[in-house]
């Protein structure tokens, strides 16, 4: 009776007692569990009297409740009033032009002229560069803000606010106030500029941020026109208050670290008198991180126009993280939004058997409710200012995400629901403001009736290819995918189609002991696996090649046929009727190690590798225009509408 009344009272809070593993499996989520959750979500239920108490006091808000009324529709989300007049906002996206684009990790793509990293500029002549190809967007990593000042943590979907953006993309020569430093200033930044360097074998961001960051500095102490005064002010007034906040932050992190939870007592309170003092007194630095915020604004903006006069439809898709480290600017300025001793991650799937812990604190469901789901909204609109469309990394995010205890395993956690009518209504409700196009990942364990819903509301799911099978394993024939999609052949969380040919994850997981089923016993299925995606290729006249053939020399461990089989998959995307094609740059050219092996901190170089070739060669930004294996893996895909 004391385990059923512990399991009315989470389900009363929308937190899951059961759910369905990858396998199919239902498993029963631990008392423990279900306590520790109850807890940060503000309910106690550590004994059977304070259930029973928590169940009465539901009970009783249900009778005193009034009696039932229509459910509210999608557009009735709180957010912003509307002006008189307004049109309400839409229940549906229009549909999303058909289009193919380049996936990249704009970090890992770098130019002559970019210091060791990828950058804003790169990113401009990217989009520029493939527009001209007939790509109708491009897709890139998150670019949230990371600490401001360095250890710089590496991966972009752990950052420290998804708010606002890392000035690492900011391309120093690309401020305005740079034509007019003086020439021995000029050269002290060329300087700087070649001590950031260029590893080819790693992405150094400490290297990068330390000398950019004395860069802008000069350029911040430059005086400003009239006109560029009176934009910032502009840029200033419509950001408000989380530009102050965030910038406060960011001054407090450099003097005391970039984990607010590890701060003097009185800093940790966003709010508090003692913060209002420190910011007086680090105003100076305050004002620092407020102008690179503007700078970003301006250098974005021009990514997106850069992008739409190269004829795009779509332009500049950007990504948002699930959240944010538990330390971060937003976790601060937001502080009570958030359910205190969880982390989100992922249970146990096909790919990662342990389960993932991200580190990062979810939304307090009925808090953030109670915000009107302000900072969500605000988080849209920023993301969606400079872009044609929104990638949402686990497209869950907007209806339940998996809570993990703080000093569990990620196998020892269970979802908790969100109100998704609220929240995809905001979402709807934001793009539409800007005619851009939504994106969910859906993919791995997704909620029944998720799919549907992101349907019905004109948001793209993500069909990657390496998933797409039916029933009896076998791989999906292209007319049997979804039309509203983006499909692609892989992920970052994957290696390139390269890397997939030659079973480079099964070595590297293996490498790492990740790998829960014997190393034959993984090899015989991948090969079984690609044995019937090449079969499929052959039927339908993509692959000329027998596919003994191909699996032979891949058995030998020969890249013969590598290209083949690469453009073959393009093409076979380009027969599906998905609405996007995306086609991942790190495949283009032909590179074979993957950007992040989940499970796994320093044991790998997550979100450090730059882009290269098959055979480990450096790609830059100016290598691509005419770049063979280019040619050939696009080509499907140049008449393709």
């Amino acid at each position: 009776m004391v385990d059923e009344d512990l399991n009315s009272l989470a389900e009363a809070h929308s937190v899951s007692t059961h759910y369905v593993d990858w396998r199919g499996h239902e498993t029963a989520v631990s008392r423990d569990t279900l306590v520790a959750v109850l807890a940060a979500l503000g309910v106690d239920a550590s004994t059977p009297a304070a259930v029973r108490d928590g169940l009465a006091r539901l009970h009783a808000r249900e009778r005193a409740a009034p009696g039932p009324q229509a459910a509210p529709g999608p557009q009735a989300a709180p957010g912003p009033q509307a002006a008189p007049g307004a049109p309400a906002a839409p229940e549906r996206l229009p549909p999303s032009p058909r289009a193919w684009g380049f996936t990249a990790q704009l970090y890992s793509v770098r130019s002559g002229a970019s210091w060791g990293m990828g950058d804003l500029r790169d990113l401009a002549d990217l989009a520029s560069w493939s527009g001209r190809l007939g790509a109708g967007f491009v897709l890139v990593n998150p670019l949230h803000a990371t600490e401001p000042a360095p250890p710089v943590g590496p991966s972009p979907y752990s950052p420290m606010s998804r708010r606002f953006a890392s000035p690492l993309y900011l391309r120093v020569e690309d401020v305005a106030e740079y034509d007019a430093l003086p020439a021995l200033e000029r050269e002290r930044v060329a300087r700087l500029a070649a001590t950031a360097g260029e590893r080819d074998e790693i992405i150094d961001r400490d290297a990068v941020w330390t000398a950019k960051r004395e860069a802008l500095e000069l350029l911040y102490g430059l005086p400003r026109s009239g006109a560029r005064q009176q934009a910032y002010e502009r840029f200033r007034e419509r950001e408000g208050t989380p530009l102050t906040a965030f910038a406060t932050w960011c001054a407090l992190a450099e003097e005391h670290g970039t984990d607010w939870r590890r701060w003097p007592a009185g800093l940790r309170d966003a709010d508090g008198p003692a913060v209002g003092m420190a910011a007086e007194r680090l105003a100076g630095r305050v004002g620092f991180h407020t102008w690179l915020q503007w700078q970003l604004d301006e250098q974005l903006a021009r990514a997106q126009e850069a992008a739409r006069g190269a004829g795009m439809p779509i332009g500049i898709v950007h990504d948002l993280a699930v959240g944010v480290s538990q330390g971060s600017a937003d976790a601060w300025m937001y502080r009570p939004m958030f359910a205190p001793g969880m982390s989100v991650g992922a249970p146990p799937d096909e790919f990662n058997q342990r389960g993932q812990d991200w580190g990062q604190p979810p939304w307090h469901p009925e808090r953030l409710a109670e915000a009107g789901y302000a900072p969500f909204r605000e988080m849209l609109a920023a993301a969606l200012r400079h872009g044609g469309g929104l990638r949402l990394d686990h497209a869950m995010q907007v209806s339940r995400l998996w809570w993990v205890p703080e000093g569990r395993s990620p196998a020892e956690g269970t979802y908790v629901s969100y109100d998704r009518n609220a929240l995809l209504a905001c979402l709807v409700d934001e793009a539409a403001r800007t005619g851009a196009v939504i994106i969910g990942e859906d993919l791995g364990t997704v909620e029944p009736g998720m799919r549907e819903d992101l349907a019905r509301r004109g948001i793209l799911g993500t069909s990657l290819l390496w998933f797409e099978r039916g029933g009896d394993g076998r791989p999906l024939g292209p007319d049997r995918w979804r039309e509203l999609s983006l499909a692609t052949v892989g992920t970052h969380d994957m290696p390139p189609i390269t890397g997939i040919l030659h079973g480079d994850h099964l070595d590297l997981r293996d490498r790492l002991g990740l790998l829960t089923r014997p190393l034959e016993t993984e090899e015989a299925e991948h090969r079984r696996l690609l044995a019937d995606w090449l079969d499929l290729l052959h039927a339908e006249g993509l692959l000329p090649v027998p596919p003994a053939t191909v699996m032979k020399a891949l058995g030998q461990g020969s890249a013969e046929y590598d290209q083949q089989v690469v453009a073959a998959l393009h093409g076979f995307l380009a027969r599906t009727p998905a609405r996007l094609i995306g086609i991942s740059l790190a495949d283009a050219v032909g590179e074979r190690r993957t950007q992040n092996q989940p499970g796994t901190t320093d044991e790998y170089p997550n979100w450090r590798v730059p882009l290269a070739d098959a055979e480990g060669d450096p790609v830059h930004l100016g290598d691509l225009p005419g770049h063979r294996r280019i040619e050939a893996a696009i080509e499907p895909l140049r008449d393709w509408r």
